[in-house]
């Protein structure tokens, strides 16, 4: 019932604006102040044209959920008699809401999804969020405007204040004891103005903002609601062909950055590695040769031999890299030949589904045929037997 409470509006409204008249002595017929009347009265009606335009804007937003609930009802319905996804029950369908702002949002959502489609489904899934959101609803529920109507009661309050203390002060203009006391009367009236219109401005401010923070509330769990079920039910489905090539695809670029870090370190890393081996064998010869007699040379012919394995090494790993080039070629191959085995299957299905409608065809065609020829026989046999 949150959706109804703007009607509570009005009822309240003609009670502040019954007792306004009552307290200045409309029913009574004893007016003590004209100018006090009519200025709540100006408010009043200030008020009253904003509360209108404001109802206006909720009555269009509640045939919008209820256009939302509808829908979303429908779709737990078709879902329980067919189960399964069910877009293609919604893909052309036309007018699912009876709303024209929401079905315009979701031609335009069918319409997305169209372009999307290919012979094995759809290439990517837009959520339908994108169309039929909260933004929407503000636009419909004119939030720019109601937004604005609280702050809009609370500043004529404040208004209807100053301008009561305006006319209280204008009226004010005694010297003495004596003449001050004759005054009182029009201060007080210029008071009653201000305190008025301050409580029913605030008030009407207060009750106003809970109602329209209520309605959108109720609004925006309708359309998650039916959002969710949209989601869960009735949204096309990103076709299984489309996700092993995105998934050949990564692991291609996966592939290929391996193939490219172990480039890296062959060029750099292990001819580096080679000539520092190099290096310390030589320098560690030399001294120790130097230092202990030549003892060692067997062993530094021994490091010698290490820094050729480890060319010997680099160079193995630069052949893995060719390998490894050979085998992502390889994989390029198989997926542009499977991809041209696809196109060649859709062909020879597309063929094979014209010769079967010729074929059908032609069956039709020989069976009026014999049974045309079937009827000119026994047509010409029956005056023969005669």
């Amino acid at each position: 019932m949150r959706n109804k409470l703007f009607w509570l509006l009005f009822p309240l409204y003609a009670v502040v604006f019954g007792f306004i008249l009552y307290i200045n002595g409309v029913f009574t017929g004893t007016v003590t102040s004209l100018s006090n009347l009519l200025i709540n009265v100006g408010f009043l009606v200030v008020i009253g044209i904003l509360f209108l335009f404001s109802t206006l804007c909720f009555v269009r937003l509640n045939t919008c959920t209820a256009a939302l609930k509808r829908a979303a009802d429908q779709i737990r319905k078709e879902q329980k008699e067919k189960g399964g996804t069910l877009w293609e029950l919604y893909a052309n369908r036309k007018d699912i809401f009876n709303n024209p702002a929401l079905d315009e949002a979701f031609e335009k959502y069918q319409k997305h999804m169209a372009g999307r489609r290919t012979k094995r489904g759809y290439s990517e899934v837009c959520d339908l969020e994108e169309y039929i959101n909260e933004d929407l609803l503000d636009r419909i529920a004119s939030t720019h405007y109601n937004s604005a109507v609280a702050g809009t009661l609370t500043g004529l309050g404040i208004l209807g204040t100053f301008l009561g203390l305006s006319m209280g002060l204008a009226s004010f203009n005694g010297n003495d004891i004596y003449t001050i006391s004759d005054n009182v009367g029009p201060l007080l009236d210029g008071m009653k103005v201000a305190f008025h219109t301050s409580v029913y401005g605030i008030f009407f401010s207060l009750v106003f903002n809970f109602i329209y923070r209520s309605i959108m509330a109720d609004a925006y769990e309708k359309l998650a609601e039916f959002t969710a079920l949209f989601r869960e039910c009735a949204a096309p489905r990103v076709s299984p062909a489309d996700d092993n090539e995105r998934a050949m695809l990564i692991y291609q670029a996966n592939l290929a950055n391996s193939v490219k870090s172990i480039q890296e370190l062959m060029k750099g890393t292990a001819a580096e590695q080679v000539k520092g081996v190099d290096l310390i064998a030589r320098q560690f010869v030399e001294q120790m040769t130097q230092a202990l007699g030549g003892n060692f040379e067997k062993l530094g012919r021994s490091l010698n031999y290490a820094a050729k394995l480890q060319d010997q090494n680099a160079k193995t790993f630069q052949d893995m890299e060719t390998a490894a080039r050979q085998l992502q070629d390889a994989n390029r191959d198989i997926m542009r030949n499977m991809v041209q085995f696809q196109k060649r299957q859709d062909e020879l299905a597309n063929k094979l589904e014209e010769q079967g409608k010729q074929l059908e065809m032609m069956s039709d065609f020989l069976h009026d045929e014999i049974s045309s020829q079937l009827y000119t026989f026994n047509q010409m046999r029956e005056p023969y037997e005669e």
